[in-house]
Order: structure tokens, then C-alpha cells, then sequence
């Protein structure tokens, strides 16, 4: 009696064993189940980036003052560039792209998007290449809103502004208005920080005629392009190739422009009337077929002084007022 009942105490020790295992096999693969199913639900498909549009776009009114897009291909101006980055990375531009503070792009309140544009740092002879894809700058006195990476290998990126000249590249935006209307195809992606070309040469002034040569002893330095950036700007990469030609720059003078007038009895007028905001000139310039006379406030000491009497001038109803440089 004694062996049949220790015979049926193991026997059901080990039923209460196999049932105990089989549970916890059950509880494994539930486990295994929802731990496989968090991980696929934390990797769900990235959304599609938008490639943007082809936009010139209807007048807009900022701050009272009209701007009017148009397709402009002799577009060559100077003025005061910004840069805009962190607060707008990841977000819509106008054209409908997303906004990559890392790659080569700018904003601008005219131009068509996207277009592209060369700018070229006057204080230091730096020339980039970049894409038009969103609209801006809207603060007063600014021409240009270049992207992070841009205002970092024009060298103006802890200073905040610099004094641009910004060129229409009509070859170049010819095609990528057909790339974005689907005209032809569109080339692969770049990558997020692009290797880019910057050259540094001495610039003629605006409707100007091109510098003397310089002296034997002036002989450019050509200089590897990672030395383009400072050391507070090492983390991004640069390629060592290819080389940047530095040559010497030459001194740029920074003007309020209050209008530009066909008529010299107009000029005068306008002259006349701000005669008490200081060194008032009236210059002429010769563009295509026509010569202007252009009514200057100047030359200003620095930025912070050109903005200032810019906003005079706006204050008092010149819509038409603007920063440039020569």
C-alpha cells in the first residue's frame, strides 16, 4: 500500500511539472510576441520626403511693403545676407521641400523656387553655389537667407551677416525648373552635407570693370579646402579636394539706396528731401539700354548703421529703400 501510494505522489509531482513547463513555455512566447511586435511598431516606414514644387508665386505684402516674384535671369545684386537654421530644420519650406539646415539651399523673397544662385562673401571672396527653395529673409535690409551649412562655407556663420553678391545662374535653374515640373529626370538625392566647390576670387564692383591684375608679389595662395572653416567648425566634413584659390579682396563701401530714377529732376527731388539724414549722392549707372540715377544715403560705417537708416527711410515712406554694397 505504502509503494502504491509514494508511486502516485511521483506521479502526480511530475504531471504538476510537465503542466508548470508548459506554462511557462506558453508565458515565453507570449513574451517573444509582443516583444517582436513593440519592435516593429518602433520602426514603422519613414514618410515620404515631398520633393517640392515649381513656384513663382502672386505679389505678397510683409510688414506693408509689396514683393513681387517674377523669373528674373539677370538677376545680380548686393546687399546684406543672413542665415536661418535650428528653429526650421524638418519643417515645410514655401516650394513644399523640407527644410535641411545641412544642405545648400537659401531663401529668398523673389526669385523663383527653385533657382539656382551663386553667392559670393565680399569680405572674404568666398563663392558658393546654392538652391532657391524657400521665401525670405522679412527682415529689413537682408537680400539672402542662406541655410547653416551655406553661411558655414561662406564663413559668415558666427558673425550672422555678411556683405553678398548674389547672381542669377540661368543654365542651371533653366534646369531645374524642368526637373521640378517633370520635364526631365531628376537626378539621385544628394547626401545630407554635400562636397561642394568653394572658390575664392576678386570680384569686379556691380556694372563695374574688372580689377588690375595683382603684383607678382600678390601671387594667390592655394590652400587645402578643409582650411575654408575654422577650428569651432571642424565636426563637418570636408573634403581635402578639391584646392581654394584665395586671393586678395577689396574694400566694399555699404550704401542706403533710397530710389533709382530715369528722370536726374526726379533724383534731385528725392535728394533734396533727405538732405538732413547726412551724406546724400546721386550716382549713375548704365544698365542694357538704360542709365539711372540712383540716390544714395553713405557711405555707412557698418551693418548695424545701414539698418538703422534704412528704417528711417521706410518710417518716412520709402518703400522702395534698400541696403547695397559696392
Amino acid at each position: 500500500m505504502r509503494d502504491y501510494k509514494m508511486m502516485t505522489g511521483w506521479v502526480r509531482i511530475g504531471l504538476l511539472l510537465l503542466g508548470l513547463s508548459a506554462v511557462l513555455a506558453a508565458c515565453a512566447e507570449t513574451e517573444l510576441a509582443v516583444h517582436n511586435a513593440k519592435r516593429f511598431q518602433a520602426q514603422p516606414e519613414p514618410p515620404p520626403v515631398p520633393k517640392g514644387t515649381y513656384k513663382v508665386g502672386k505679389p505678397y505684402q510683409i510688414k506693408n511693403i509689396w514683393y513681387y516674384p517674377r523669373v528674373d535671369f539677370s538677376y545680380d545684386e548686393t546687399g546684406i545676407a543672413s542665415w536661418y537654421g535650428p528653429g526650421f530644420h524638418g519643417k515645410r519650406t514655401a516650394n513644399g521641400e523640407v527644410y535641411d539646415q545641412n544642405a545648400l539651399t537659401a531663401a529668398h523673397r523673389t526669385l523663383p523656387m527653385p533657382t539656382m544662385v551663386q553667392v559670393t562673401n565680399l569680405e572674404n571672396g568666398r563663392s558658393i553655389r546654392v538652391r532657391i527653395n524657400d521665401r525670405g529673409p522679412f527682415a529689413h535690409g537682408r537680400i539672402i537667407d542662406l541655410s547653416k551649412r551655406g553661411a558655414e562655407l561662406l564663413g559668415f556663420l558666427r558673425q550672422g551677416t555678411a556683405k553678398v553678391r548674389v547672381q542669377v545662374l540661368e543654365g542651371e535653374s533653366r534646369r531645374l525648373e524642368s526637373q521640378a515640373k517633370g520635364l526631365e529626370p531628376t537626378p539621385g538625392a544628394p547626401p545630407a552635407v554635400p562636397v561642394e566647390t568653394v572658390t575664392v576670387q576678386q570680384l569686379p564692383p556691380v556694372g563695374g570693370t574688372a580689377p588690375a591684375a595683382p603684383a607678382p608679389s600678390a601671387e594667390p595662395t592655394r590652400v587645402a579646402q578643409a582650411s575654408v572653416l575654422d577650428a569651432s567648425q571642424a565636426s563637418v566634413p570636408v573634403a581635402a579636394e578639391p584646392l581654394v584659390t584665395q586671393r586678395a579682396v577689396r574694400a566694399t563701401r555699404l550704401y542706403v539706396q533710397a530710389g533709382a530714377f530715369t528722370q536726374i529732376a526726379n533724383a534731385e527731388r528725392m535728394r533734396a528731401r533727405l538732405s538732413g539724414l547726412g551724406n546724400v549722392q546721386i550716382s549713375r549707372a548704365v544698365i542694357g539700354d538704360n542709365r539711372f540715377f540712383r540716390v544714395r544715403v553713405g557711405p555707412l560705417r557698418s551693418v548695424e548703421e545701414a539698418d538703422s537708416m534704412l528704417n528711417r527711410l521706410l518710417y518716412n515712406g520709402i518703400t522702395n529703400a534698400k541696403v547695397v554694397v559696392e
